[in-house]
């Protein structure tokens, strides 16, 4: 007797078993396929930003080329096309390129409006900041002092990485102001940074020379030629190695 109730009491768990896998089944599966769609999901996303990333990066060699060949037309042509990529190293660079090309035409407000849209689209602080100096050296010798100044004060921050040429740039602007002291204030701060460039110390060791000896105008001719530095000098981690697209 004690036999038939084991088995009848096996029995009613082995049932009671089978009615909790088969009310679990369907949240097991669901789970299974949410997960499923997400890894593929994941999958589609970086398989279309490597092709972004790699269609930018030709594009944009293109237009270097045809920069460096001296067709600004066609340049001009390819870097409005990176400009709109999903590529954001890229889309920042290509906004840089275009401002250049606007200073080379004297048009000022028009070369300030895209970098400060290269700063806003750069997907770190070595792009973004090189965007906002650039921006804040095109208005050196025709904004107000203190826009200037604003511009390039979160620059100087400790850890960013163009804090050396935000400060050069600021002392010019002081420079072009007639603040001969302030100038002379930041070129010593300058010449006595470790971390700086040895082409920055010397820099300012000369403009401190040439203000002592009442030749300040000179060290002014030389803050626009900052303003040429090529963004295709940066290397941002988007931009360090593009990737080709993988098979389909």
């Amino acid at each position: 007797m004690s036999d038939l109730f084991e088995e009848v009491e096996e029995q009613l768990r082995s049932d009671r078993y089978r009615t909790f896998a088969f009310k679990i089944l369907p949240w097991v599966l669901g789970l299974a396929a949410a997960a499923l769609i997400a890894a593929l999901a994941w999958w589609g996303w970086s398989h279309y930003q490597d092709q972004a990333i790699a269609k930018a990066s030709t594009e944009y060699q293109v237009g270097l080329d045809a920069l460096q060949q001296g067709r600004a037309d066609v340049a001009a042509k390819q870097f409005t096309e990176v400009s709109q990529t999903r590529a954001k190293g890229y889309k920042s660079l290509a906004l840089m390129q275009l401002g250049g090309l606007q200073l080379s035409q004297h048009k000022t407000a028009a070369a300030v409006q895209f970098f400060d849209q290269a700063a806003e689209a750069a997907p770190d602080p070595m792009i973004g900041d090189a965007a906002r100096l650039k921006s804040a050296f095109a208005l050196l010798d025709t904004a107000p002092r203190k826009d200037v100044e604003a511009r390039l004060t979160p620059l100087m921050q400790d850890g960013r990485p163009y804090r050396v040429e935000a400060r050069e740039a600021l002392a010019f602007a002081k420079l072009m102001a007639g603040d001969l002291a302030g100038a002379r204030g930041d070129f010593v701060i300058i010449s006595g940074m470790l971390d700086a460039p040895e082409g920055a110390r010397a820099r300012a060791k000369a403009a401190i020379g040439l203000i002592d000896s009442g030749s300040a105008k000179a060290v002014a001719s030389t803050a626009h030629a900052a303003a040429a530095l090529p963004p295709t000098a940066l290397a941002p981690t988007e931009l360090a190695q593009p990737q080709a697209p993988g098979p389909q």
